[in-house]
């Protein structure tokens, strides 16, 4: 998934990315097998001769900037503000029946926040809050354009470390919110993101002897082997195991859990000329999925 927290309508991860929400935390390096000193000059080079680094390097090392103008979304975003009460099928967990108030409501099953705040400002324009364990963990605003067709959110976080992170997203309607429903109602298709911090679309990666270790600008980090086995995740109370698999010399595939329920897989494959790469993620909480590019820097 995206560096940070998985991507979110508001504070509520829906698990794809951004964000989330996202996460891309993944890399890959050739791992230098055994054998004589034939095998080995022949496999080196074959390695010299195909342009791929050999003996520890891996073309994932190094800082990655993630592209987010340029990625791509698929799978909607459903909510409901009618009379006072919020739900939300999309949402991780789904939410139901929830006050509107502006007062401060407990809810639980989500490893982010275990209290939130919705504040109804207008008939388009809401905001939202979320606390854990007393202190705030994110807020966002939400406001529909006056044509009803665009619905605009800006979200902050804060990351284990410590640290402010904040971007916007922008969705398009596709389908309309119920008569005498709050024109946040309804379903959405996000388009994209715009203005995420920093911390949210860098990623570094450094290869290992047989794996490769991860670090994002929000503090989450992993080390882990190209065994198919899970390691730790840290810093992120939403993933708690990563795996790798390398698909070949330029593609890693990611697996992310949380207490040993696959949440998110990931496809990074390095462009020819080793400077661009791409990402797919699955989100398999809610069936969706993103697509971006990212950057070496």
């Amino acid at each position: 998934m995206l560096p940070g927290r998985p991507a979110a309508s508001g504070i509520f991860p829906i698990e794809v990315p951004t964000a989330a929400t996202l996460r891309c935390r993944r890399s890959e390096m050739l791992r230098v097998e055994k054998g004589g000193l034939e095998m080995k000059k022949t496999w080196l080079l074959a390695l010299v001769l195909l342009g791929i680094p050999a003996l520890g390097q891996s073309s994932f090392d190094g800082t990655w900037r993630l592209e987010m103008q340029k990625a791509q979304f698929e799978g909607v975003h459903k909510m409901l503000l009618k009379d006072g009460v919020y739900d939300c099928a999309t949402c991780d967990p789904p939410i139901q029946g929830f006050k509107a108030d502006g007062q401060p409501h407990p809810t639980s099953g989500s490893p982010y926040y275990d209290t939130v705040v919705v504040r109804v400002l207008d008939d388009r324009t809401v905001e939202m809050s979320a606390t854990k364990n007393g202190k705030l963990s994110g807020r966002a605003k939400e406001t529909v354009s006056a044509d009803g067709s665009t619905l605009t959110i800006h979200d902050s976080f804060t990351s284990e470390d410590g640290k402010e992170n904040s971007m916007t997203e922008v969705w398009k309607r596709t389908g309309e919110a119920p008569a005498g429903a709050n024109k946040i109602s309804g379903t959405w298709q996000q388009e994209k993101i715009e203005g995420a911090s920093r911390s949210l679309t860098t990623i570094t990666y450094k290869a290992t002897p047989d794996g490769l270790t991860m670090r994002d600008g929000t503090g989450d980090s992993y080390d882990a082997k190209f065994d198919g086995n899970e390691y730790p995740y840290k810093g992120d109370p939403g993933v708690t195991s990563v795996s790798l698999k390398k698909i070949d010399a330029n593609t890693v595939e990611e697996t992310d859990k949380r207490n040993g329920k696959v949440v998110s897989v990931a496809r990074m494959t390095v462009e020819p000329g080793g400077k661009t790469m791409k990402i797919t993620i699955q989100d398999k909480v809610n069936n969706t999925a993103e697509s971006m590019i990212a950057s070496k820097e």
